[in-house]
């Protein structure tokens, strides 16, 4: 064995930095660090929505006894809120029926190209390393809560 200029012996090789010896995952502050990263949300946000997406196409709201979640306003109430049709709508969505998708939740459907576009935006952002959120002025805040009162009274009201 040969001794460093240093005057130590080295470390065998599964102690330097490569090599046979390195572990296959990270450490729990490189682990930390992904968890930390700009696209982590974004990311599994879309692989949230993939499992949701996989688990609602087997199962059809429309049908009593589905293991679906509900709302619970409209459980205290008798009322629509105003997501009150959305996992149906997605369902129809799913199966390519938009008409059925019109019918049970209009608002939602038309605010999907909105959020797929601020969704897309904030991964594209993630993926390049920078962070970005949606910033809305008090007056987009007021339009879009009046909008969802006009939605909800509205349909429950028709």
């Amino acid at each position: 064995m040969s001794v460093e200029p240093n005057g130590r012996h080295p470390r065998p090789a599964e102690h330097r930095g490569g090599g046979a010896g390195r572990r296959p995952f990270p450490g729990p502050r490189r682990a930390a660090a992904l968890l930390h990263h700009p696209a982590a949300a974004p990311l599994g946000l879309l692989a949230a929505g993939l499992a949701g997406a996989a688990y609602l196409y087997a199962r059809d709201p429309h049908l009593p006894g589905q293991a679906l979640p509900f709302c619970p306003w409209r459980r205290l109430t008798g009322l629509q809120c105003p997501g009150c049709g959305g996992t149906r709508m997605a369902y129809d969505l799913l199966h390519g029926d938009l008409a059925a998708a019109w019918h049970d939740n209009a608002a939602l459907l038309l605010a999907l190209p909105f959020v797929a576009a601020w969704f897309a935006v904030r991964l594209r952002h993630g993926l390049a390393g920078r962070r970005w959120r949606l910033r809305m002025g008090p007056r987009a805040v007021t339009a879009l809560l009046a909008a969802a009162a006009l939605w909800t009274v509205g349909r429950n009201l028709l």
